[in-house]
């Protein structure tokens, strides 16, 4: 890992207990999540909205070896470390969880966060937590993405090089 990250929260339980921690002190708590192999304009603008809607944010990326799961076999582009390094010197992320699983939904029902945050891309889909989400009142917002930027773009731009 390139430094010591202090944003990275190693185990749920600890987690658990900071959201609990900032929600009893009347602090909203935002959660999102991503790979962020790549990461672009598009990225930063999703994790400043999400910011946005309440006092601290969480941001749960997939390991490696998650990675490999949802993306073609060639991915991820830069390793889990570097990508909580990268994230981490993002101001508007305020905690990081690195998790193994397809999905985000164990964290979710775990944590509870008062806002679950994802891209409008995912209008009208399945959404990892919304069960727990709308079980226990809690909001999910969609924060309209910026055209043309994605991971895999960047990827297609570089192979024409």
């Amino acid at each position: 890992m390139p430094a010591n990250n202090n944003k990275v929260i190693p185990d749920l339980k600890k987690l658990k207990d900071l959201c609990n921690k900032y929600q009893g002190n009347g602090k909203h708590v935002v959660f999102t999540n991503g790979c962020f192999d790549i990461i672009h304009a598009g990225h930063v603008h999703l994790l400043n909205e999400a910011k946005s809607f309440g006092d601290i944010l969480v941001v749960a990326i997939n390991s490696d070896s998650s990675v490999k799961k949802i993306k073609p076999k060639t991915r991820p582009i830069n390793t889990v470390e570097d990508r909580a390094f990268v994230l981490s010197s993002i101001s508007s992320v305020d905690y990081i969880f690195i998790f193994e699983e397809e999905t985000p939904e164990n964290i979710v029902c775990e944590i509870i966060p008062d806002i679950l945050v994802k891209g409008d891309d995912y209008k009208n889909k399945f959404i990892a937590g919304e069960k727990c989400m709308k079980d226990n009142g809690k909001e999910i917002k969609l924060v309209r993405l910026l055209d043309g930027k994605s991971t895999t773009k960047i990827i297609d731009n570089i192979k024409k090089i």
